[in-house]
C-alpha cells in the first residue's frame, strides 16, 4: 500500500491517488479494514425505552448490513447482540417487539434469554459438549452518546477515545433532551464515492465558491478546523449574532458567536451541531461510485430552526452533492492522478487520508 502513504507534512504531501476512488478492491478492503473496525451510528435512545423490548438494528446497511439487536433487558439495561441464531444461522428478530422473557429462534426452537445467553434448545439431549460458549449470542461492542447510539463490530479503539473531544468541548449542550424529527430527516444519493463525500465536508475552502447562502451567515475569514485522534471540529462562527449558541462563561468557547460545531467522526460520520438542536450525517458506502448519505434530524430548540448555518441544509447538500458527483467524474480521467492540499484550508482532508492509509495498511 506504498502508492497511500501520506506525507506528515500537509505542506509537503500529496492527495490519494485517483485508483482509491475507482478500485472494487479497495472498496472491499475498506469494509473489513475501516468500517468494520470503527464505531458507527445505529439509532437512538427513543426506540428503545421499555424493559423488554427488543430492536433490530443494521450496522452501516448497504455496506457492512451486520445485523443486532438492540435489548432492553426487565433490569432496564441496555445491551447489543448478534441477531444471528447460534445454531444454524437464522435470523432471529425481523422487526421491534416485547419479548417479555426471551428470544425464540421460529426455524428450531432455540431460546436466549434477554441477556443473548443460550436457554434451551429441543432434540439435543444427546449431543456431547452442549452447550458451550459457542452457544449464546455474541456480544457486539456499543456505546452512547446521548442520545446516540453507535456500536462496532471490532472496534480498532475505544468509543471514549473517539468522542471524548466532542464530550469535553459540549458538556454545556444538553443532547440527551434533543428529539428525532423524521420529517426534517432524509436520505440522499450521491452518484461518487464515499470518501469523495467525506473531503468535502472536511474543508472549508469550497465555502465561497459552492454555498454562496452559507458563505452569508458564517465568518469564513476565522473559520477554523481543529484536528484530534479520530475526529476532527470545523468551528463555524457567525457574521451576525442572533443565530449563536448561548455558551457558559466557563467553556472553552465562552465570548464567541458560534453558529455551528461541525463534528467528523472516522471515517463516515458527521454530528453538527446548531442552536437548534443536531444533524447527524451517516455516510453510506454503496459502491465505488455511489454512496447513500442519511440525514437526521434532533431538535432541541424549535424556534431557531430557520435561522443561522443549519437554516438550509437540504439546499447546502444538493450544492455538496453536484460538485462532488462532478469530482467523480473527473477524477475518472487519464491526465488526473493525484493533487496537493492546501495547507490553510485542507488539514481536515489531509488528516483523513492519513487515517485511511493507516487501517488499509494495518
Amino acid at each position: 500500500m506504498t502508492d497511500f502513504a501520506i506525507d506528515e507534512d500537509i505542506a509537503k504531501a500529496a492527495t490519494l491517488a485517483s485508483h482509491f476512488y475507482t478500485s472494487n478492491t479497495l472498496f472491499d478492503q475498506a469494509k473489513e479494514k475501516i468500517f468494520a473496525q470503527s464505531w458507527q451510528f445505529c439509532t437512538f435512545r427513543e426506540v428503545i425505552r421499555t424493559p423488554g423490548q427488543v430492536v433490530p438494528v443494521s450496522i452501516l446497511p448497504g455496506c457492512l448490513d451486520e445485523s443486532v439487536l438492540l435489548i432492553r433487558d426487565m433490569e432496564d439495561q441496555l445491551r447489543c447482540v448478534s441477531n444471528v441464531c447460534t445454531h444454524r444461522g437464522n435470523m432471529l428478530v425481523d422487526s421491534p417487539c416485547i419479548a417479555q422473557q426471551h428470544i425464540k429462534c421460529r426455524y428450531h426452537g432455540r431460546r436466549f434469554n434477554l441477556q443473548g445467553e443460550f436457554i434451551h434448545m429441543p432434540e439435543f439431549e444427546k449431543t456431547e459438549n452442549f452447550p458451550t460458549q459457542n452457544d449464546h449470542l455474541i456480544q457486539v461492542p456499543f456505546a452512547t452518546l446521548d442520545p446516540f447510539i453507535f456500536a462496532s463490530i471490532n472496534p480498532a479503539i475505544s468509543f471514549e477515545e473517539l468522542i471524548q473531544p466532542i464530550k469535553e468541548r459540549l458538556y454545556w449542550l444538553p443532547m440527551s433532551q434533543m428529539r428525532f424529527d423524521p420529517n426534517r430527516s432524509r436520505d440522499y444519493l450521491v452518484k461518487a464515492h464515499w470518501a469523495l463525500y467525506c473531503e468535502n465536508y472536511l474543508e472549508g475552502l469550497h465555502i465561497p465558491f459552492v454555498h454562496k447562502a452559507l458563505r452569508a451567515v458564517l465568518d469564513y475569514g476565522n473559520y477554523t478546523t481543529e484536528l484530534f485522534p479520530y475526529c476532527n471540529l470545523q468551528l463555524g462562527l457567525s457574521n451576525g449574532g442572533e443565530d449563536c449558541f448561548v455558551i457558559p462563561d466557563e467553556a472553552q468557547d465562552a465570548g464567541k458567536a458560534v453558529a455551528a460545531y461541525y463534528y467528523w467522526i472516522f471515517p463516515n460520520t458527521m454530528l453538527n451541531f446548531y442552536p437548534w438542536g443536531c444533524s447527524v450525517n451517516v455516510v453510506k458506502p454503496l459502491g465505488p461510485e455511489l454512496t447513500k448519505v442519511s440525514f437526521l434530524s434532533f431538535v432541541l430548540d424549535e424556534s431557531k430552526l430557520h435561522i443561522g448555518a443549519g437554516a438550509e441544509l437540504d439546499k447546502v447538500e444538493r450544492e455538496d452533492e453536484a460538485v462532488v458527483e462532478s469530482v467523480q467524474r473527473g477524477i475518472r480521467s487519464r491526465f488526473y492522478k493525484q493533487g496537493r492540499y492546501s495547507a490553510t484550508r485542507e488539514q481536515g482532508v489531509h488528516h483523513f487520508h492519513q487515517l485511511l492509509a493507516k487501517f488499509l495498511s494495518d
